[in-house]
């Protein structure tokens, strides 16, 4: 059969652009998925809300560790790197953006110590800390006015009382929680910050006032129910409800300034604590991971203030806690 020479030639190019290699998108064009996820992670970091709590309270469990987000920048960068993606590399700036507007604050010089300073010490101290005098003396080294204690023990109390005397004559415990105090304390009572679903006895919660030198300063004292990580999400219920009882408390509140203090087994971030970070203010500088102990991941301990500002937050040598003090000083108004 004769084949016409005007077909032999298409068939040869044919041929030839099925064996021709596929050529390779641009520098601006590969990487458009890296590129989606370094803008999702800065969108997360501006606006963690978007990311709704139900169901497991993903939101809340986000906002806990949500300084950490900005690690993603790492393998996003190397993988940029790696696909040789101008545009995924470029994308990169996106999070590290997001996160220096969210968490840069953070990292600046604290303000210079002034004459309407107090500063104090939070540290839940573990009610199996085998060491209770030798955590007092550490939080007694700091020189605060004001020193916060959870998971107070009867066994464990006679060693705090014995050991913080000297510098902190007076002291008030309600139940598993105390407050030691280089000032005068009045007015002190219980505040009921226990979930409804807790059935056993629960005290958790006080508050006083301290006469300072600067006037009278009410002072809340409280350690929140903590949180389980489980197959259902993050178990946060009993926690978010004892929030909302604690700023029904604030809101009653009329002595101001307001220091509150404790273990709130959660982040400023966390909007299950939205009533009290809502109401109060947080510390401006400072990370001051606090739990746990071994490779902090949060601080969870918490400096608060109403009529009041908290400067630096940092924390302080590890104890025979789970978790490390913190300090911070407040300037009050």
């Amino acid at each position: 059969m004769s084949v016409r020479w005007g077909d032999a030639v298409r068939w040869r190019v044919r041929e030839r652009v099925a064996e021709a290699p596929a050529r390779r998108p641009g520098p601006w064009r590969r990487g458009r998925v890296l590129a989606a996820l370094s803008a999702l992670a800065a969108l997360l970091l501006v606006a963690p809300g978007l990311v709704p709590n139900t169901p497991g309270r993903l939101g809340s469990l986000l906002e806990s560790l949500l300084p950490w987000l900005g690690l993603a920048v790492v393998p996003l960068l190397a993988l940029a790197l790696l696909r040789r993606s101008a545009l995924a590399a470029a994308a990169v700036v996106l999070p590290v953006v997001a996160w220096a507007y969210a968490f840069g604050g953070l990292l600046l010089p604290a303000a210079d110590p002034g004459p309407r300073d107090l500063v104090v010490v939070q540290h839940n101290v573990s009610d199996v800390n085998a060491d209770p005098a030798g955590t007092a003396r550490t939080l007694a080294a700091q020189g605060a006015d004001l020193i916060a204690l959870e998971e107070l023990v009867p066994e464990a109390l006679p060693a705090y009382e014995t050991e913080l005397a000297a510098r902190y004559p007076f002291h008030e415990v309600r139940g598993t929680v105390g407050i030691w105090s280089r000032h005068p304390l009045t007015g002190t009572r219980t505040v009921d910050i226990k979930p409804e679903s807790v059935p056993e006895p629960w005290s958790r919660g006080l508050r006083t006032v301290a006469r300072t030198p600067l006037g009278e300063v009410a002072v809340y004292v409280a350690h929140l129910p903590s949180f389980r990580l489980g197959a259902g999400g993050l178990g946060t219920a009993r926690r978010d409800e004892s929030a909302r009882l604690l700023g029904r408390a604030l809101d009653a509140e009329t002595t101001g300034p307001v220091i509150v203090l404790g273990d709130l087994n959660a982040t400023v971030d966390d909007r299950g604590i939205g009533p009290l970070t809502s109401r109060l203010n947080v510390p401006e500088r400072g990370f001051a991971f606090s739990f746990p102990a071994s490779f902090p991941l949060a601080r969870i301990d918490q400096v608060m203030a109403r009529e009041a500002t908290v400067g630096r937050v940092r924390s302080l040598p590890e104890t025979g806690s789970d978790h490390l003090p913190v300090t911070a000083r407040v300037t009050l108004d």
